[in-house]
């Protein structure tokens, strides 16, 4: 890249003292803050007149208040997965949960799916859960609800198909919550669809579930003959309320289609029967009349209608108002008066396969909401406040620190992207002024100390997120220069090394070259399974609690979509057969296959298949064929992330797929290789504009990622620039992180580009400033990614940091990154550790 040299650093100053000056409004006058104000009486959750109306909400990237406002009123009980059992992750978002439908006045419904076993829920997991549950749940003044591993009786969710162990485990967990918590309402919630069991007829279920249990026909078979729901019912004692999922979706597993809902499809729907339909009957089973009426048990219904932008059909208003209103007057039925509470999804999801991104909501845009809100106020439902606002205090227990920022709306937030614009492009043109500068970078060594600074600032990104405790660092390292993290610069530039390491050996010491990268590659295989097996054994302790590093909770930004979110995945699972001997068949391949692990170590093995292919990649840019490699690296890139299966059965490719995360990786190598020659090529004069372009988009994309809808924390600022649904559909489409949209390869290029020339222009104020800090860590990258890990034990270990304090939180990142960096400098443990 060019130096961008300044002719005059007065003159610099001034203009960037005044720009800032421009960025820097009060809040006081560019925020708003709305009161809302309850307009309800509070109705008795006992009182078998009242129906509730509630709301499922994308926690990630909505909350309780923006709801409220968004229709005009609280829900009166807002939805929140949960699993089972609760890392410390879980625990913080719980606490924010409860925190936050307190201060609406509203009740809680929780949705536990379990992350372990239905069969190793036992009555100590069921008590530790319960203590979890009544922690996070201190002060809360409102009804919890507790829907047990709905859609039991499907075979799509993990704990599916087990009527005899989910009885048992949900029998486990009632009395484990009767006992903790006042009176919870513990909710059986099976699923409607049809064609159960959702399989040809059988004489051996899978699981090894016993035959005898789901046959309820008697015929020797699992088939349609028998009932969906019999066998799953825990019993009268512990069910509370019974749910039902209603929804109007007619996709099933074809294209997407918006479709108008059936005269009386939701009724229908609700009153559906299962048993004896194999030969077309109508079903001796009826989920209402036996489930509702018969044992006088309270319904609660999950609902909501199928919108895809773009895929053409019925408009959205047209179907999403029809089902509504089918809702409500079915509801209104003397027939239907058991159902007690309705809960709207209010999410969006994107799902496979062809990407299709799914829009539930009914109040993302007034043209929807002002409708809806009509419509609930004539439909009898109670909306909230519902009880006394806030959590009340309870000794001992300090309140969640709520996650709210501002916002800025209207002409100020316009004003804010095109004043950072500005700026951006006042600092180009300011560099453009002289061809020499004695800020520029001179450096003409074999290792470019840019690299390694960039280097360095993808590693601390990656650290502090994966640590995961609320501080200010994640204001900079949560896609705050783009729509980027760490982990996409940090692959790239690892194929820029190496495209500058070997790039010039590879024609005339080819055999040194792959040696060279087998070496590596071996060393970083090792080293991943001393991690998993070092890991493995520090979580046998009983005086570490290592389930930071051992399960994962998904925040629905992974393969399986944002309905996953909240869901954890046990990432050891089977790793006690170590222990057994004989050693279970399969562990071992597991292992040695890396398809256990830490999840904040998993990049590894991705990083080691790149390295064994990495000589064949260098060969080809070597003679010529650079045409040919960023043709078949985009096309593979293409076909992953169209039909998106993965090579390995490793863990990476869950969250790194190869043939996708390959193309950031070849690209950086063939930047390396090319180095000279692209800095040459962009500095001629009739391309600096083009320079410019780039940097200039850079800007744009991270003022694109400052409109979106999340607020890091209280600190945190945004831009109301586009409305939310325009913003998550783009985001969705073009930006989408584990398969790598388009829209997030080309930030991922532009960033580089514009912090390399920035770097390039800028270097000596910019190395004394930040330099010492960044380029250590930088030139030992590997060193710092591995002992992170054991650093997040020992943090998740520290009780005083699971309470949110952002300040404290602030204060333990600078310690940590301070040690490393000081680890770094004493090369402490370098024979021992790669780096």
């Amino acid at each position: 890249m060019p130096t961008f040299p300044l002719a005059s650093r007065q003159r610099a100053l001034a203009v960037l003292v005044l720009l800032l000056g421009m960025l820097l409004p009060t809040a006081q006058a560019w925020g708003s803050v709305q009161a809302m104000e309850p307009a309800q009486q509070q109705p008795n959750i006992e009182d078998p007149g009242t129906r509730f109306f509630g709301a499922l909400l994308d926690w990630d990237k909505d909350s309780a208040a923006d709801y409220a406002q968004r229709l005009g009123a609280p829900a009166a009980l807002y939805g929140q997965n949960v699993s089972m059992p609760v890392d410390d992750g879980g625990r913080e978002y719980l606490q924010g949960y409860f925190s936050q439908i307190a201060d609406q006045g509203s009740h809680a419904l929780l949705t536990v799916r379990p992350g372990i076993d239905l069969k190793d829920i036992n009555d100590d997991v069921a008590s530790s859960f319960a203590r979890q549950i009544t922690t996070a749940a201190a002060g809360f003044r409102g009804k919890v609800f507790i829907r047990f591993a709905p859609e039991m009786n499907a075979p799509w969710v993990s704990w599916g198909q087990e009527p005899e162990a989910y009885r048992a485990a949900f029998d486990k967990v009632a009395a484990a919550l009767r006992a903790a918590l006042p009176d919870p309402v513990m909710v059986w919630s099976p699923t409607a669809e049809k064609d159960y069991p959702f399989q040809v007829a059988t004489s051996t279920p899978p699981k090894d579930v016993p035959l005898a249990s789901v046959d309820t026909s008697g015929n020797g078979m699992w088939d349609q003959d028998d009932s969906a729901f019999e066998p799953y019912y825990p019993g009268d004692d512990v069910v509370d309320w019974v749910g039902l999922s209603v929804y109007h979706d007619t996709t099933g597993a074809g294209a997407a289609s918006n479709t108008l809902p059936a005269a009386g499809e939701f009724n229908d729907a609700l009153h559906a029967s299962t048993g004896g339909t194999s030969s077309g009957g109508a079903g001796t089973d009826n989920f209402y009349s036996t489930y509702v009426q018969a044992r006088s048990k309270p319904l609660m219904v999950e609902t909501g209608a199928f919108f895809s932008a773009g895929t053409g059909g019925a408009t959205e208003l047209d179907v999403k108002q029809t089902w509504w209103h089918q809702v409500f007057a079915s509801v209104a039925e003397p027939g239907n008066g058991a159902v007690r509470a309705v809960v709207w999804n209010e999410t969006t999801d994107v799902r496979d396969p062809g990407r299709v991104s799914i829009d539930w909501r009914t109040t993302a845009d007034p043209s929807l909401a002002d409708p809806f809100r009509t419509s609930l106020d004539t439909s009898g439902f109670a909306i909230g406040p519902v009880t006394e606002k806030g959590l009340e205090d309870v000794p001992g227990v300090e309140a969640p620190q709520p996650k709210t920022g501002t916002v800025i709306q209207g002409w100020a937030a316009w004003a804010s992207a095109v004043s950072v614009l500005i700026a951006v492009a006042a600092l180009w043109l300011l560099s453009s002024r002289a061809f020499a500068s004695k800020w520029a970078y001179t450096g003409t060594g074999k290792r470019d100390a840019r690299i390694d600074m960039l280097r360095g600032l993808a590693i601390v990104f990656v650290v502090v997120n994966h640590v995961g405790i609320n501080s200010v660092f994640q204001l900079l390292s949560q896609e705050t220069i783009g729509v980027v993290s760490g982990a996409e610069l940090f692959v790239m530039l690892s194929g820029v090394v190496l495209g500058m390491v070997y790039g010039p050996r590879i024609a005339t010491e080819l055999g040194d070259v792959v040696d060279g990268t087998t070496k590596r590659a071996w060393k970083l295989y090792f080293t991943a399974l001393a991690v998993v097996l070092i890991v493995y054994g520090l979580s046998l302790l009983p005086f570490i609690n290592a389930a930071a590093v051992t399960t994962f909770t998904d925040q629905g930004t992974g393969g399986a979509g944002r309905a996953a979110a909240g869901t954890t995945y046990d990432l050891y699972a089977g790793m006690e057969g170590l222990l057994q001997f004989p050693v279970p068949q399969g562990l071992i391949p597991a292992l040695l296959l890396l398809q256990v692990g830490p999840w904040q170590f998993n990049i590894m093995g991705l990083y080691v298949v790149l390295l064994l292919i990495s000589p064949l990649i260098l060969v080809a840019l070597s003679r010529g064929f650079t045409w040919l490699v960023l043709t078949l690296s985009v096309g593979l890139y293409i076909a992953g992330s169209v039909f998106r299966f993965r090579l390995l059965p490793s863990q990476f490719e869950d969250s790194f797929p190869l043939l996708v995360w390959q193309l950031l990786f070849v690209a950086g190598m063939t930047a390396g290789f090319y180095r000279r020659q692209i800095i040459e090529w962009f500095a001629h004069p009739r391309r600096r504009l083009l320079l410019g372009v780039c940097i200039f988009l850079a800007a744009a994309c991270a003022v694109f990622s400052w409109s979106g809808p999340y607020l890091t924390n209280q600190l945190d600022v945004r831009l109301a620039l586009i409305p939310e649904a325009t913003f998550r559909f783009v985001y969705d489409t073009f930006f989408s992180r584990t398969y790598l949209g388009p829209g997030r390869v080309l930030n991922v290029f532009l960033i580089t580009i514009a912090l390399y020339a920035l770097l390039s222009a800028f270097w000596q104020p910019l190395s004394r400033a930040v330099g010492w800090f960044f380029i250590p860590l930088g030139q030992a990258t590997l060193y710092v990614f591995i002992m992170h890990v054991f650093f997040i034990v020992a943090i998740a270990n520290i009780p005083a940091l699971r309470d949110g304090n952002l300040w404290l939180n602030t204060a333990v990142y600078i310690a940590l990154l301070a040690t490393l960096w000081v680890m770094v400098k004493t090369k402490f443990l370098f024979r021992l550790v790669p780096r």
